[in-house]
């Protein structure tokens, strides 16, 4: 069993560092995003030499706006020239020498624009020349290139990163997967949820036992053939057992026993009475153990409909394992195991508690579990999250999330642990089903019960339909069918029993 557990861990171990991997993704995903934000830095860093580029361009500009300036200075002071050379029209001698002057003057001014000019052009020429001489591109193709540089550097950059993420992820992953796992059972190492088939219920004084048995062991028959539970009084003291392999009936049959010793008053028609209550009252226990095992898992707001099926899932057992103890210690294996890794603490829980939910409808619709319980959590408000969990524990549809693979390693874990499940109890409980299903196929028959651990089938038979005369014959007639279809071990022994009542209200 040693052997087991360690593959399971082991198992689990590989499941967590799956988990680890993906994390891991995501912290490359998120490496890879800074990388593209460095790259967009640079591309920015690159527009802004760009602008420098164009500042220069401005500052000439300016530099041409000056000298244009200068070429405005000069022709305001060739009409100031051109005034005073009007001035001096009345001195003919003077005016030629002004009008020279200003000839001379004007000359000058052109020169000096031709020379501004050609200094302009002189400047942009070698602006441009000394860039591209620099980097033996055009300015387009010397901005295209820049760009191009940039981003393949940063996703060699990134590329990098992801590699050295990827590989330090997978050399601690299986160490810390097993640590994960191991920390989570250690932690949650609570008794095993593996049920039996036997109930013992505590007396309140020795003498109750002479009053379960009855007069001549009424009670104890009458019970027996009510409920379809063994009553079992030895020598233990203060105590009675109820045996059975149907847990709804067992429950039924502690409810009642309960019931009458609480009362005191034991006979045949107030067994019946508290037999009839304790089955009405199935329900509000259902309801009560559904609040009290989300209690115990730290799940809250649940809805109601939900809370009711999962208190029918007290009864239910799986390989021997009571199913909603299984789901209480799968919802804090997960909650732990989640905690450990930095996943969503309630959400693990909450999926680990409802992802075996469909086994309460199964009885009642076509399906597996998982899908069922998928499809009522859906349609009850449970979040996608969830959802997918519960449809995924067993690799139905594909995982979406890190809790849906904490949810199956919770299962794993709860069901692999030694002395959890036994298979053994199962195959019992089926053949005793297959017993009583055999023998209620006949015609006429009410009701069957597998007792002694099906070394006795109690056969209840509508009167209207079997008569007195016909017993016999219809005890043989089951017992023969039985030899026939079913392997068994040792003797089944069948009684018949035909009961018919009437009754009368006097006014």
């Amino acid at each position: 069993m040693g052997e087991v557990a360690t593959v399971l861990v082991l198992l689990l171990a590989c499941l967590i560092a799956l988990v680890l991997v993906l994390l891991a993704r995501r912290e490359a995903e998120a490496h890879r995003r800074q990388a593209l934000a460095d790259a967009t830095a640079q591309k920015d860093e690159a527009r802004a030499r760009l602008e420098e580029l164009q500042a220069r361009e401005e500052r000439l500009a300016r530099r041409e706006q000056g000298l244009a300036d200068e070429h405005h200075e000069l022709r305001r002071l060739v009409e100031g020239a051109e005034r005073r050379a009007a001035e001096a029209e009345a001195e003919r001698e003077a005016a030629r020498t002004l009008r020279a002057q200003a000839e001379r003057e004007r000359a000058e001014a052109q020169a000096l624009q031709a020379e501004a000019s050609r200094r302009s052009a002189e400047a942009d020429a070698t602006v441009a020349q000394r860039l591209e001489a620099l980097s033996g591109l055009s300015a387009e193709e010397a901005r295209q290139e820049q760009l191009r540089l940039a981003v393949a550097r940063a996703q060699s950059e990134a590329e990098a990163q992801v590699r050295r993420v990827e590989a330090r992820a997978r050399r601690t992953a299986d160490d810390r997967a097993r640590g994960v796992v191991a920390s989570a059972v250690q932690r949650i190492a609570g008794p095993t949820s593996a049920q039996s088939v036997v109930t013992v219920l505590p007396l309140p004084a020795e003498e109750m036992k002479g009053r379960i048995i009855g007069k001549e062991g009424r009670n104890i028959r009458a019970f027996e053939a009510l409920t379809g539970v063994n009553v079992i009084i030895d020598d233990t003291p203060d105590s009675v057992t109820l045996s059975s392999f149907d847990a709804e009936r067992r429950e039924v049959a502690a409810v009642a026993l309960e019931a009458l010793m609480a009362d005191g008053r034991i006979h045949p028609q107030r067994i019946e009475i508290a037999y009839a209550e304790a089955l009405a009252g199935a329900q509000d226990r259902a309801v009560a153990a559904g609040h009290d095992a989300a209690e115990r898992a730290g799940v809250a707001h649940l809805h109601p409909d939900l809370v009711e099926v999962l208190g029918r899932l007290r009864l239910r057992t799986s390989y021997g394992q009571n199913v909603l103890a299984h789901l209480v210690e799968c919802a804090h294996l997960a909650g732990a195991m989640a905690a450990e890794i930095g996943a969503d603490v309630e959400t693990a829980r909450r999926a680990a508690f409802l992802h075996d939910i469909g086994k309460a409808l199964t009885a009642e619709r076509p399906g597996t579990h998982a899908a069922l319980g998928a499809e009522l959590a859906q349609r009850l408000g449970e979040t996608s999250v969830v959802v997918n969990a519960i449809a995924a524990h067993h690799d139905e549809v594909p995982m979406e999330s890190v809790e849906a693979v904490l949810v199956q390693a919770a299962d794993a874990c709860s069901a692999g642990r030694p002395g959890a499940r036994r298979e053994e109890l199962d195959q019992y409980i089926e053949r005793m089903d297959t017993l009583e299903s055999l023998v209620a196929a006949h015609a006429g028959v009410r009701k069957a019960v597998a007792m002694a651990a099906g070394r006795e089938v109690r056969v209840v038979v509508e009167p209207s339909v079997v008569d007195d005369r016909a017993l016999p014959e219809m005890a043989g007639a089951i017992a023969r069918h039985i030899e026939k279809d079913l392997s068994f071990p040792g003797e089944i022994t069948v009684t018949v029993v035909r009961e018919l009542r009437a009754s009368a209200t006097a006014g």
